[in-house]
């Protein structure tokens, strides 16, 4: 199984099936526009605009299941990441990470890379998955973990 056998709905409300994105390296990323992690978008948005032409995407599915701070609608969070961080990357709506409603993609990424000691649960906003370019996902970043941090594996990741 890998990340592309998984569809999500755009913030847009498109349906895609994440095969549209075969061959890149993915950040596969929960986010929040009221987190003390928000300013993530920054560097997020730093990453992607390196290292796109090479075939990298930033994926974020907006969460509210952390102190509830993601609570706008989707054309809320759209509009908050342009006006506030510029951001190009794609946005999905919404959705669950944990818990009986958690989407299936997250419970793939959960099971094929457990967080600090075995713990398959989502800490909090901002935490990262980093998939190879054939959908694998290769590793798994805490929230405190800065876009900065990444970009050696990312790079390996993508060949450079």
């Amino acid at each position: 199984m890998t990340v592309y056998d998984f569809k999500a709905r755009t913030i847009d409300g498109e349906e895609v099936s994440l095969s549209h994105y075969r061959g890149k390296v993915l950040l596969i990323v929960n986010v929040a526009s009221r987190c003390g992690f928000t300013p993530q978008y920054r560097g997020l948005e730093e990453l992607y605009e390196r290292f796109g032409k090479s075939g990298f995407e930033v994926l974020g599915f907006p969460c509210n299941q952390f102190g509830k701070q993601e609570p706008g609608t989707d054309s809320d969070i759209r509009g908050f990441c342009d006006l506030q961080y510029g951001v190009r990357f794609p946005l999905f709506s919404k959705v669950d990470v944990n818990g009986s409603g958690a989407h299936p993609l997250y419970e793939f990424l959960k099971k094929s890379k457990p967080g600090f000691l075995g713990t398959k649960r989502i800490k909090w906003n901002f935490t990262k998955f980093l998939i190879d370019r054939n959908g694998k996902p290769l590793k798994r970043y805490s929230p405190q973990t800065t876009p900065d941090k990444i970009e050696k594996d990312l790079q390996d990741a993508l060949g450079n």
